[in-house]
């Protein structure tokens, strides 16, 4: 009769050794932030409809908006729509055919992600010179 031998073998890819790509995270991102601007377009067509309907209304709107809940809010709706359209840039690159050695795609990735930040502070800090600062 033969003998078996157990053998205790680790799960794969275990979580605790395996290490996600940054192309894949910006991936999941890119399609996270997607399904935020879903939200934000519904903020956005709220203050429209506020706009439209009279002072009252548009006055609740801004209220919220004024709020520091609200300039997160706005804060992160800005940074998922450049993070969003910097994701998009980066698969019209390799739908051209390009982009596609690890060093390339790391580095389209890790452009993605700081480009948004980058743009996104840039874009509020412009923003509030304009507008005077915090009112």
């Amino acid at each position: 009769m033969a003998e078996t031998k157990s053998t205790q073998r680790p799960l794969s890819p275990h979580l605790q050794i395996y290490r996600w790509p940054l192309p894949m995270a910006m991936s999941i991102l890119h399609r996270i932030t997607g399904g935020a601007l879903y939200v934000g377009t519904l903020l956005m067509a709220w203050w429209l409809i506020a706009a439209a309907s009279g002072p009252n209304a548009y006055g609740r709107v801004a209220v919220f908006i004024s709020s520091p809940i609200g300039r997160l809010v706005l804060f992160g709706y800005t940074w998922a729509l450049i993070h969003h359209m910097l994701g998009g840039i980066r698969h019209l690159i390799w739908d051209t055919g390009r982009g596609f050695s690890p060093t390339e795609r790391e580095w389209l990735s890790l452009a993605t992600a700081a480009g948004s930040v980058v743009l996104t502070l840039l874009l509020w800090i412009v923003g509030y010179l304009f507008m005077g600062g915090s009112r």
